[in-house]
Order: C-alpha cells, then sequence, then structure tokens
C-alpha cells in the first residue's frame, strides 16, 4: 500500500475529518487533501506527528517499505511490538521487551541475550543447540551487538 491509501483509512477508520487532522497537525486542508490524493507525502516531522496521532510506526505510515527487526533480539516488529520513548513515540529499532523510555530494559551479555531467547522460539523446546547457533550467528548482525 502506498502512503495517500494508509493515511486515508487510518484517518477514516479513527472517524476525523480532513479538517480535523489539519487542526490536529496545525496544516492546512489542502495539504491533508494533497496526502490523500497521492501528490505529495508529509515531511518527516508531519509523519511522526501522525504516527503519534493513529498509534502507528512510521515504516506502517508509509505502506511497511521494509520488514523491521528488532536490533537487540532480532525479532520481527509490528505496530504492536515496537518499543515507545519516553515521550511515547515509537523507537522503530528495538521491541518492547528489549527497549523501554530511552534504555534497554536488561543489562545483558550477547551469550545471555542467546539463552534468553533461545526458549521463546518455536523451535527452541525441540531443538535448542539448532536455536542458539542462529542466535549466535544473527545477533552480531544486529546494531545492539556490533
Amino acid at each position: 500500500m502506498e502512503f495517500q491509501d494508509v493515511f486515508t483509512d487510518l484517518r477514516k477508520k479513527a472517524g476525523f475529518s480532513q479538517n480535523e487532522v489539519a487542526d490536529k497537525l496545525h496544516v492546512t486542508r489542502q495539504a491533508v487533501s494533497r496526502w490523500e490524493r497521492g501528490e505529495t507525502v508529509p515531511e518527516v516531522e508531519t509523519l511522526q506527528a501522525l504516527s503519534r496521532l493513529f498509534g502507528v510506526s512510521i515504516n506502517t505510515l508509509l505502506g511497511s517499505p521494509r520488514t523491521l527487526v528488532c536490533q537487540s533480539c532480532g525479532m520481527l516488529l509490528s505496530d504492536d511490538f515496537l518499543a515507545r520513548e519516553a515521550d511515547g513515540n515509537f523507537n522503530e529499532k528495538y521491541c518492547k521487551w528489549c527497549w523501554a523510555d530511552g534504555h534497554f530494559t536488561q543489562d545483558c551479555t550477547l551469550e545471555e541475550m542467546v539463552e534468553h531467547c533461545v526458549p521463546l522460539m518455536p523451535l527452541g523446546q525441540t531443538e535448542p543447540e539448532a536455536c542458539r547457533a542462529y542466535m549466535r550467528s544473527l545477533l552480531p548482525t544486529l546494531e545492539r551487538w556490533k
């Protein structure tokens, strides 16, 4: 989906008119109309405001152009699992179990993270060594562990 489709759908689901969105974001109704027609895409600051208004990530607003992965544990991220900063904004780098209020939720080593993740993986109960090997190869590629 394109931004215009995602935005229009979110606006309608929230029950907002174009005028109401414009008022909430301090932009013109014409700007909102141009977004819905696909003529323009909001600037970064406005995307952040829309993210807060609708409770979705910027990635979702833009039509999910990239697959988000927690840069601490490697979990695939959706809006339901994204971490939040102290100000309530989404942090699109980490899951809510690894990051909260501006810092990591656990102070651990890479090996401790491997052991934490293995039982949570689908094969962790039946093939823990395969899961450990996978996590030991994955984690060093993630931002937290580089």
